[in-house]
């Protein structure tokens, strides 16, 4: 039987004003898996973190917030899926570390990390997973072996600007990288740090934590001029505990952007990531026990024509979430990656008015903390 626990729904997420709107779906919301995809690669075990609820399958709602810019009422979005104790990480935006601590889970419990896309707001405290929860020397992530992390490849080319005209180039020789890259950059850009503590602390080398699979893409034409063409769902990996698979998403010009779903014994949950309205949503979802969405609000919003058009290319407005769901056959619906471009603050009563047009069954409007028990 599903039920929400814990966190009380919040009422208050800050408003992104016209600046942050322009980033727009580039900003503001913003190795092949080893083998091809049609062979999943196999993870090995953590420990199991210790659940007072015994719980067999559970989502803990670490951050829900859309976007890099940072408020004080919600963390940035991250997920962690608990099966029988066993961790899996969906994304970790502003804050995930901090939030995983306060929500008393185990970073040796840790199997996996799965990262939706590279937008800042979804990995910016992915490497503190490694330099700060890899820290104990006993009990912290990657304590049990390397906790396998799976995320998009290099997206191969750059889109035009937004708007028109040019802009600069980053790391010209680089633009580009993938999740392999983005690691082994972020430890070279704190390596003094790690080898004071290497030989100060003792800690774990931070290089021996992770296994980094980049997701390999089926044939279906996609690259970063077809972010998302119409297509099946396929394996992404697989262990004792569960069976991933994905689809690309379209998230505007942010490639590759996948969707996850987890299938278990005890039930399914599916992550869509940051995506705008597509047919690869319903595909993946099929039927899931928990369908885990993305959402915005635009109405009432004053934005102009053409930036209202581009965030609906990589976004969902709440009021349409709910048709999604139906669409799915989920059996229950949960907003999370929320923002609301009309008023300073998230009304979730009136948010859940919305998700529920076009879906009559539970929906839950997301808040930091918040554990949703599926079995």
């Amino acid at each position: 039987m599903e039920g929400a626990e814990g966190a009380e729904d919040r009422s208050a997420i800050g408003r992104r004003g016209l600046l942050t709107a322009v980033g727009g779906a580039g900003l503001a919301l913003g190795l092949a898996a080893c083998g091809s995809p049609g062979t999943p690669a196999t993870a090995t075990p953590a420990r199991p973190v210790a659940d007072k609820r015994k719980a067999k399958l559970q989502v803990v709602l670490l951050g829900t917030q859309a976007g890099p810019p940072p408020t004080p009422d919600r963390a940035g979005i991250s997920t962690a899926l608990l099966v029988d104790g066993h961790i899996y990480l969906i994304d970790c935006g502003r804050s995930s570390v901090t939030q995983f601590a306060r929500a008393g889970l185990d970073f040796s419990a840790i199997r996996s990390i799965f990262l939706t896309h590279l937008h800042i707001d979804h990995i910016a405290d992915y490497y503190n997973y490694i330099v700060l929860g890899g820290a104990p020397v006993d009990g912290g992530l990657g304590s049990r072996g390397p906790v396998q992390v799976y995320g998009p490849g290099p997206a191969g080319g750059l889109p035009p600007k937004f708007g028109g005209g040019t802009a600069p180039v980053v790391a010209p020789s680089s633009p580009t990288p993938g999740t392999r890259a983005l690691t082994q950059n972020w430890t070279d850009a704190v390596a003094y740090s790690n080898n004071v503590f290497l030989r100060d602390s003792g800690i774990t080398d931070p290089t021996t934590l992770l296994d980094v699979r980049e997701i390999g893409l089926p044939d279906v034409g996609a690259d970063f001029t077809n972010t998302a063409p119409t297509m099946r769902p396929f394996p992404v990996m697989s262990d004792d505990k569960v069976k991933v698979s994905a689809v690309l998403v379209p998230h505007g010009p942010v490639f590759p952007s996948f969707a996850f779903r987890f299938d278990t014994e005890y039930g399914s949950v599916t992550f869509s990531g940051d995506t705008a309205r597509t047919p690869n949503i319903p595909a993946l979802a099929r039927n899931t026990d928990l369908l885990v969405h993305e959402a915005i609000n635009l109405q009432g919003a004053k934005l102009p024509p053409a930036l209202h058009n581009h965030m609906l290319e990589s976004h969902v407005e709440v009021q349409k979430v709910g048709a999604i769901a139906h669409e799915s056959g989920a059996k229950r619906l949960v907003l999370s990656h929320l923002v609301d471009f009309a008023r300073d603050s998230l009304d979730a009563r009136q948010w859940q008015h919305w998700a529920e047009q076009g879906y009559d069954r539970d929906v839950v409007i997301g808040a930091d903390l918040q554990r949703l028990t599926v079995q």
